[in-house]
């Protein structure tokens, strides 16, 4: 079997017209045998005639050319056409008149442009065969070549399914690729503004408060060293999205990297918001993307609170289930809009669309008295 799989893949890089020789040459040998002397083809009947120098030219006509029958189709109608044409006239009767229906059905399939000028060339050329061989004296009746037509148009009508066949297949693996393209790069916009969002508003939100501490200098080294910190993680996790998108790497450069949420939970409260977290349950050994997703909502809920509501009051809960793991950030609204750039508006949006895939429940809004909620509920165990 694994023989038959190389000499197979040999075959496979050789050049097409190669491959599509010994096709003809079957036919030619198989029209030369004695059993098979008169029995091909007969179009008209014409009486048989032995064979002779032109009939040797007919069957070359008529098997040779299907060598290029992929890449000169119209080229391959033509000259097997005309030996079929001389086949018939001289009532050889070959088997290689065949070869007319493996010469159309290429063409259909083939052939990309001039394709109703070759029909209908091809059905002028038949109807002037038919005319000629009634003219002759030949016993076939008008309802035979008209038979015989619409075996030939079946022949094409087969090229050109298995052509739009083609075509279709084509499209649809274009479209799927595209569409797989989109999905990556919507992923991992995603993950960029994730990490980029977080960790750049925490850095800016630490440097305006470091400007107010040169009174203090204990104070403003922990906060410049809490910046540094918050940098580093930054290039580690640009890093982690870079190697996604090198091809270089297997597959496990593609599942992104799942920081701790009591570590991203620290780093808010470096950056001068105060952050009650409450973890209950333990997590399960696979939960697939339902992690990831987990940590995405607390990062962008609390990266909100850093621009919008920065010192306020912030609550955090995290709960893993059996099933599932669900998580409500609660922030009260007493603080101030922080001294950044504002969102592009695409945060609870994507984090909208990582619940929604694996099948959780997501919802963000204004709550009575004050503040803000985000609550989400994912399934766990989804693949990642």
């Amino acid at each position: 079997m694994t023989d038959l799989r190389k000499v197979w893949g040999l075959r496979g890089r050789l050049d097409v017209t190669v491959r599509d020789l010994p096709l003809g040459l079957f036919l030619l040998g198989g029209s030369l045998l004695p059993w098979f002397d008169g029995r091909g083809s007969q179009l008209g009947g014409m009486p048989t005639h032995s064979f002779d120098a032109l009939a040797a030219v007919a069957l070359a006509l008529e098997c040779l050319p299907l060598a290029v029958r992929r890449r000169w189709p119209v080229v391959c109608l033509a000259l097997v056409s005309l030996g079929f044409i001389v086949d018939q006239l001289r009532g050889y009767h070959l088997l290689a008149g065949a070869a007319l229906l493996i010469a159309l059905l290429s063409a259909g399939s083939h052939l990309a442009r001039h394709r109703r000028a070759t029909v209908l060339l091809h059905t002028a050329a038949y109807v002037s065969l038919a005319v000629v061989l009634l003219r002759l004296g030949s016993g076939e009746s008008p309802g035979g070549f008209a038979t015989f037509y619409l075996v030939l148009a079946c022949a094409w009508g087969a090229g050109a399914w298995l052509r739009a066949t083609r075509t279709t297949a084509a499209e649809r693996r274009r479209r799927d690729a595209e569409e797989t393209r989109v999905a990556e790069r919507t992923r991992i916009a995603r993950e960029l503004h994730d990490v980029v969002s977080h960790h750049v508003t925490a850095m800016v939100v630490q440097v305006e408060a470091a400007r107010y501490l040169t009174a203090a200098p204990e104070r403003l080294d922990q906060t410049l060293a809490t910046v540094g910190d918050t940098g580093r993680r930054a290039i580690t996790d640009l890093r982690h999205l870079l190697d996604l998108l090198n091809p270089d790497h297997g597959t496990e450069a593609r599942t992104p990297h799942v920081g701790s949420v009591l570590t991203i939970v620290e780093q808010t409260r470096r950056a001068g918001q105060p952050v009650e977290f409450t973890e209950k349950g333990t997590p399960a050994e696979s939960t697939g993307s339902a992690e990831l997703v987990a940590y995405r909502v607390v990062q962008e809920s609390l990266t909100n609170a850093l621009k919008y509501a920065h010192g306020s009051r912030i609550s955090v809960q995290v709960h893993h289930g059996e099933n599932e793991i669900t998580v409500e950030v609660v922030t009260d609204g007493s603080g101030s809009p922080a001294p950044v750039p504002g969102g592009s508006g695409r945060g609870l949006a994507g984090l909208r669309e990582r619940v929604d895939v694996l099948g959780g429940d997501f919802s963000a809004g204004r709550r009575e008295g004050g503040g803000f909620v985000v609550r989400a509920r994912i399934p766990a165990g989804s693949p990642s």
